[in-house]
């Protein structure tokens, strides 16, 4: 059976303040996987449903757009 991708996005132009995630990784519904500041807000990033992190498309440091993708899971 094959398993279809998932993508997180940005929901929102922030600062990149934790990655706490890395490939390889297993992640479950309600895990956070990253940690981005927008206008001094501290904002989570969740996720919806749970698998294996394929990808991290971004570092500590970075600034996002909205709809950049974040995390890829398989």
């Amino acid at each position: 059976m094959r398993s279809r991708a998932s993508e997180i996005r940005a929901e929102m132009v922030a600062n990149v303040l934790s990655v706490d995630v890395a490939v390889g990784d297993t992640v479950a519904a309600g895990d956070t996987v990253l940690l981005l500041e927008s206008m001094k807000m501290e904002i989570p990033v969740l996720v919806e449903t749970g698998g294996v992190v394929r990808a991290v498309k971004v570092d500590v440091g970075d600034v996002v757009q909205e709809g950049d993708l974040l995390v890829e899971l398989g």
